[in-house]
């Protein structure tokens, strides 16, 4: 489905949106970060049905240009956190590597056998398993001077927005693409774009999409987007954007490990300074890139 022509991929995403839109009645909202992603899939929502409630989860860690361009959208709700970052990394611990080898190490440090097995590259009962041999070169996280967890996405995200869902009863349309990484992959293998079972109905429309796909709908239908992204170009047939590629938490850590150089660290010292030292002295996120080994 990621080879499908954009053409192809807008159809069959519009057919998933309305399945999700008639099946809850009309009440659905969608997850609005600001990024590219986001933009896309708010466009074709409201395409269709425009009336539809973006709500933004407001961590206090986008770009300002981010924050600055939702100001410009119309029928966004905004969420707060009950947790800063700073309070989430001191009380639970720094997002690093992915989501997923962060919880396994948290879990780990804490005496959990199911985790200290996969950090092993054993499923729980000691066998090997092939899949979980990726994990034993985290292992010396383990001994890390620093505590790690993937807690910020959920004290910082997950939570407002659950809280939301449940006093306004509307149902998520999320951006997220499978080719991401490796748990988006296999959640979206998984569950396809709408999965209407258990307690919370979700939607991920944009799953078989490509980043190539959401520049490509950039540059189609010419819809504004935030200022941090520059223009995008096409670069030996391939588009690519003049600024930021992505954007997210500025001071996210999650995947830093497999970027190249400029990674999101040294580009964010050149393009806003003054974020980048408060990340690196005031949260204390350079003594963590130091003992992984990264530049920044």
């Amino acid at each position: 489905m990621q080879k499908y022509p954009l053409s192809v991929k807008i159809g069959r995403t519009q057919a998933r949106i309305m399945e999700y839109y008639n099946n809850l009645n009309g009440k659905i909202y969608v997850a609005f970060s600001g990024g590219k992603d986001s933009v896309v899939l708010l466009d074709l929502v409201r395409r269709m049905y425009p009336d539809t409630l973006a709500v933004f989860c407001d961590t206090r860690l986008e770009f300002p240009e981010i924050r600055q361009f939702i100001n410009t959208i119309p029928n966004v709700e905004r969420l707060y956190p009950a947790m800063t970052f700073s309070e989430v990394v001191q009380a639970k611990g720094y997002p690093v590597v992915s989501k997923e080898v962060s919880r396994v190490v948290y879990y780990a440090r804490r005496g959990s056998d199911w985790a200290i097995q996969k950090m092993n590259g054993n499923f729980k009962n000691g066998d090997k398993c092939n899949l979980y041999q990726r994990f034993i070169k985290y292992k010396h996280l383990l001994d890390a001077p620093f505590p790690i967890s993937d807690a910020c996405c959920s004290e910082m995200k997950i939570k407002p927005v659950k809280r939301f869902e449940k006093l306004s009863g509307l149902h998520p349309i999320t951006g997220v693409m499978a080719e991401e990484s490796f748990l988006r992959q296999s959640t979206w293998l998984k569950n396809g774009c709408n999965a209407f079972g258990g307690k919370r109905p979700k939607s991920t429309p944009l799953g078989f999409w490509t980043e190539q796909d959401i520049l490509g709908y950039l540059k189609l239908t010419d819809i504004p987007y935030s200022s941090v992204y520059g223009d995008i170009v096409d670069v030996d047939g391939k588009l690519q954007t003049t600024g930021y590629r992505r954007t997210g938490c500025y001071a996210c850590m999650f995947g830093m490990n497999s970027e190249k150089e400029p990674n999101r660290y040294q580009r964010m010292k050149i393009t806003h300074p003054k974020l980048h030292d408060y990340c690196i002295n005031a949260l204390k996120c350079g003594k963590v890139l130091d003992y992984m080994g990264l530049k920044y």
